[in-house]
C-alpha cells in the first residue's frame, strides 16, 4: 500500500482556487483543472516516500500489483478531481477497435505522440463518468432534433448578413428531416464545416437573442459564446442534452457520446486514455472530420448513472465495461473489502484509516493511496468519506 503524491494539470479552464482547496493548498492564483491519480504514462502518480512512478511499480510487478484477472500489463483505469471554471472542448471519445486502429495509422506516419496534431495517442477507448462534488454542469448527448429547431426557429433574430441567414436557413432545414439521427447528423455537420464568416455572424446573433429567454440550452449558448466568440460548438449546444448534477448525482459517458462540460467540480474515473477528438470551444487542434466518424448521432436521454447500494453506506457506480468502477463510501463502522484488484483510493471529507496486509495509513480529504492487488483484504474504518476505483466487474 502507498501513500501517492499527484500531478495536477495546469488547462486554462481549470479553477483558481477549488483544486487548492480541496487538497489543502494555498492558491497560487493560476488555473489548476485536474488531479490526475493513476499510472498513465502523461502524468503518472509517484509513490511516497521513493517518488518512484505508479507506472513504473505497474510494469515491475503486472501480476502481484493488478491479480491474475488482469486483462492486461497495464492499469486500466485513471481517476482525477476536475475543476472547471470555464467550459471544456466540445469533444467526443473513440472505441477500442477505432482507437488501436488509428493509433497504429497515426505511429506508421511517424506523426510524433505528443504532437500537436496527433489524435490518437494510444490504443485505448475512453469511457468515463464524473461524480459531482458540488453542483455539476455539462452537455452531453443529441436530444431531438424537433426541440432544437424550435429553439432556433423562435429566437428574434436581427437582419442577418446573407450567409448567415443561409447558414441558419439550411440548419433549419437539416433538424425538420423525418430520421432525427441523420438530421442531428447533418445539422451537426453544417454547423462545424460551414465558412467562418457566416458562422460567426449567426453565433452572435444566436447568442444575443438567448439572452433574452428562460431556457437552459440558450443559456447554455450565451455562456458558450461569451467564452468562445463566433465558435460553431455555440451552434452545436443547441442540439445537446443540458446536464445539471446535484452533488452526490454521476453521468457515464460511453464512446461515441458527444458532450462538454461546463462548470463544477467533481470525481472524473475514466479508461486509462488520453485520446480525445475536439470539434470546437477550444484552442486546441479540431478535427471535424474525424469527430463526425466517432459521434453517435442516435436522440439519447440525459446520461446519468444510477449507483447500485451496498448496504446503507456504500454506492457502486458501475457502467458496463470492465475498465472501471468507482465506489463511494461513507465511513463509519468498518468496512472490508475482499476482491483482489488494484484500487486507487482518495479521501472526500474526514479522516479514514486503511489497513491491508501491507500495513495501514490514514486519508483525509484529497490524500490518496494505491493498494496493489496482493495486499487484500482492505478494511476502512474511521470517520469520513472516501472515493475508490478499482476495475469493473464483467
Amino acid at each position: 500500500m502507498h501513500r501517492l503524491t499527484n500531478r495536477v494539470q495546469p488547462y486554462a479552464w481549470g479553477s483558481t482556487t477549488a483544486l487548492a482547496e480541496f487538497l489543502g493548498q494555498a492558491s497560487d492564483g493560476s488555473p489548476q483543472a485536474e488531479l490526475w491519480i493513476g499510472a498513465h504514462p502523461s502524468a503518472p502518480s509517484a509513490l511516497v516516500p521513493t517518488g518512484q512512478g505508479l507506472d513504473e511499480l505497474v510494469a515491475a510487478d503486472p501480476e502481484g500489483v493488478l491479480g491474475a484477472q488482469r486483462t492486461s500489463d497495464r492499469l486500466p483505469f485513471l481517476l482525477k478531481v476536475l475543476s472547471a471554471a470555464a467550459p471544456l472542448s466540445l469533444q467526443v471519445h473513440p472505441d477500442r477497435e477505432r482507437a488501436a486502429r488509428r493509433f497504429a495509422e497515426e505511429e506508421a506516419a511517424g506523426t510524433p505522440v505528443d504532437a500537436p496534431h496527433r489524435l490518437y495517442r494510444d490504443t485505448e477507448h475512453k469511457p468515463e463518468l464524473l461524480y459531482a462534488l458540488e453542483p455539476f454542469a455539462a452537455m452531453a448527448g443529441f436530444r431531438e432534433p424537433a426541440a432544437a429547431r424550435e429553439l432556433l426557429a423562435g429566437l428574434a433574430l436581427p437582419a442577418l448578413p446573407p450567409e448567415a441567414a443561409d447558414l441558419l436557413a439550411a440548419l433549419l432545414d437539416d433538424l425538420a428531416g423525418a430520421d432525427p439521427a441523420a438530421a442531428l447528423r447533418a445539422a451537426t455537420r453544417r454547423a462545424l464545416t460551414a465558412p467562418a464568416a457566416g458562422v460567426a455572424a449567426l453565433v452572435e446573433a444566436v447568442a444575443t437573442a438567448c439572452e433574452a429567454l428562460d431556457d437552459p440550452s440558450a443559456a447554455c449558448a450565451v455562456q458558450l459564446a461569451g467564452h468562445y466568440p463566433g465558435d460553431p460548438g455555440v451552434l452545436v449546444s443547441l442540439l445537446l442534452n443540458q446536464v445539471r448534477l446535484a452533488p452526490g448525482e454521476a453521468l457515464y459517458l460511453p464512446a461515441g457520446n458527444v458532450h462538454a462540460y461546463l462548470s463544477g467540480t467533481g470525481v472524473e474515473l475514466m479508461a486509462s486514455s488520453d485520446n480525445v477528438l475536439r470539434g470546437g470551444l477550444t484552442p486546441k487542434h479540431v478535427d471535424v472530420a474525424e469527430l463526425l466518424e466517432v459521434v453517435d448521432f442516435r436522440v439519447l436521454p440525459v446520461p446519468l448513472l444510477a449507483p447500485r447500494p451496498v448496504g446503507e453506506d456504500e454506492l457502486v457506480f458501475a457502467p458496463d465495461v470492465d475498465d472501471f468502477a468507482l465506489t463511494v463510501l461513507r465511513v463509519g463502522r468498518p468496512t472490508t473489502w475482499e476482491r483482489r484488484v488494484p484500487r486507487a483510493l482518495l479521501g472526500l471529507e474526514g479522516e479514514v484509516t486503511v489497513t491491508s496486509t501491507a500495513g495501514e495509513l490514514t486519508l483525509v480529504r484529497g490524500q490518496s493511496a494505491f493498494v496493489t492487488a496482493a495486499e487484500h483484504p482492505l478494511t476502512i474504518a474511521g470517520d469520513g468519506r472516501i472515493a475508490c476505483a478499482a476495475p469493473g466487474e464483467r
